[in-house]
């Protein structure tokens, strides 16, 4: 018998390098999903950074 809280839990997220094996196409495509989210996100937080680093370089320059 199965209780509720035996059943196995999804891991949440990526790891970079895990087996994929085990996975389906479903699962796949979620991650993949995830993945390109989490992309854009870091791609966003450079370009921010890169904006405050290039106004700090224009006064400091003067």
């Amino acid at each position: 018998m199965v209780w509720d809280d035996e059943r196995a839990v999804k891991p949440p997220g990526h790891q970079i390098g895990q087996d994929l094996s085990s996975l389906s196409e479903e699962d796949l495509a979620e991650r993949i999903e995830m993945l390109k989210a989490e992309i854009l996100r870091l791609e966003n937080a450079m370009r921010a950074k890169a904006s405050v680093r290039t106004a700090a370089d224009s006064l400091f320059r003067r």
